[in-house]
């Protein structure tokens, strides 16, 4: 498949050092609304299509090599959005789960959801299983997504549970460190991202792997998420090659 992909991009492949790519990219899926908004759509049919572009980005970055990619879908914040779009939200990722089979097609990706379960229905998160269960083997690229998801929540469940070991006398407090509390993050199977992409002209993280991007390279963009292709991913990560990361070294 990898060939095939190198075969059909050779142009994009010639820029690219696959000896240098991230093992971990984070996304954050900014600009639906105003895509829709510039055409003169509903906020819903933005996030439609931005599903879409998720679809390609994903098998993309598998293709390309890229072993983790973690994508923002929806944030612990964004209940607060007029109920229309949050049920058209939640409606648009129960289809998403009901078709993983289709969105997936002969890639192997697998398919995880972090994030706090605390105000989904019982619909999605039995779906979620079905989904995660049904992935668990696959191996050429993780995708993670990002639902009812905020950093600093993901922190305080972290501490929390770190805070029930050290009432039931299984750690000494003295033993905390960033190890301890990184293993007890969402994201304890997968390494940190070393880069993190936001189209839409914003310049934030937006309370997205606040912990685990301590270190990561940043790549805004002024595209909106539902124009971004995978020309944009090539140019990103182009741009990522080029940095220095000396992890506060020399």
């Amino acid at each position: 498949m990898l060939k095939l992909f190198k075969r059909k991009n050779k142009d994009i492949f010639d820029r690219l050092d696959t000896n240098n790519l991230p093992k971990h990219i984070g996304i954050i899926m900014d600009g639906n609304g105003r895509w829709a908004k510039k055409r003169g759509l509903p906020r819903s049919a933005g996030h439609r299509m931005g599903a879409k572009v998720l679809e390609q980005i994903t098998r993309d970055a598998g293709h390309l090599g890229i072993k983790f990619l973690t994508v923002y879908a929806f944030s612990t914040e964004n209940w607060v959005r007029p109920k229309d779009e949050v049920d058209a939200l939640m409606k648009l990722m129960t289809e998403y789960l009901d078709d993983y089979r289709r969105l997936i097609g002969d890639d192997d990706i697998r398919i995880r959801i972090i994030g706090s379960k605390e105000g989904l229905s019982e619909e999605i998160l039995q779906k979620i299983d079905v989904v995660e269960n049904a992935t668990k083997d696959n191996r050429a690229i993780t995708l993670n997504i990002a639902l009812n998801y905020g950093g600093r929540d993901e922190i305080v469940q972290s501490v929390r549970k770190i805070g029930h070991m050290i009432k039931s006398g299984d750690i000494d407090p003295d033993l905390i460190d960033e190890k301890l509390i990184s293993e007890n993050l969402y994201t304890n199977y997968m390494p940190d991202p070393d880069f993190i992409i936001r189209p839409s002209g914003e310049m934030r993280l937006s309370n997205f792997l606040i912990w685990q991007s301590a270190y990561s390279e940043f790549w805004y963009s002024d595209i909106n998420w539902p124009d971004f292709t995978r020309n944009d991913l090539i140019r990103s990560i182009v741009d990522f090659q080029k940095r220095n990361r000396r992890f506060g070294g020399v």
